[in-house]
């Protein structure tokens, strides 16, 4: 469930349990990695409709169409960035040039350091899903993400991992990285999905 179109204002824009933030915070585990633009690659793997993997390099993955999405970004630590723009490639137009098999489900996104989210492929596959590179129209710092991050406006924004290095297709559910350590399975924010401990039948596999 995302973000029902009849809320207005800035109030009503706030999921359960989350306060408006002015600035943005730095929040992430482990170190900012070190970006080398001679070795950075993209890929796409797994479930992909012709078997084979699809990769990019820094210049590659930057000529590909850039768009912007207006949107709000929460955090599972309570705070809300409202009306955001973010700058990068639509998730659709990777699916597009990349396309996963008829039986796919569900993605992985892959970072630096084996740091990875799952996502049902329905939560990916939305025109407000990006992989940003640029925030009001700059680059990503560093400790924001740079060179990519996931942009996933309607999940809880761990869904949405700094410093991206890939996609990986799937055709059963597997948990990532902060999912296998407590967190719940799917993040919804509107239904105050944080913990694993609240998910329902057929929200995650066994843990």
């Amino acid at each position: 469930m995302g973000q029902p179109d009849n809320r207005v204002g800035e109030a009503g824009r706030l999921p359960p349990g989350q306060r408006p933030q002015r600035g943005w915070p730095v929040t992430h585990y482990g170190p900012v990695p070190r970006f080398r633009p001679e070795r950075w690659e993209f890929r796409v793997f797994g479930a992909t409709a012709d078997g084979d993997k699809r990769c990019w390099n820094h210049e590659e993955f930057s000529a590909l169409p850039y768009e912007t999405v207006v949107a709000d970004l929460h955090c599972v630590t309570k705070f809300s960035m409202l009306g955001q723009e973010w700058g990068g490639v639509r998730a659709t137009t990777l699916l597009g040039l990349a396309p996963p098999a008829p039986e796919t489900t569900h993605v992985m996104v892959w970072a630096e350091y084996g740091y990875s989210a799952n996502l049902r492929l329905s939560d990916f596959d939305r025109e407000d899903v990006l992989l940003a590179t640029h925030r009001d129209g700059e680059l990503l710092t560093a400790e924001h993400g740079f060179p990519l991050r996931l942009v996933v406006p309607h999940l809880y924004a761990w869904k949405g991992p700094k410093w991206v290095r890939g996609v990986e297709y799937m055709t059963a559910d597997r948990r990532g990285f902060w999912e296998e350590r407590g967190y719940h399975n799917v993040g919804d924010p509107w239904r105050e999905q944080r913990y694993s401990y609240q998910e329902e039948p057929g929200e995650g596999p066994e843990l």
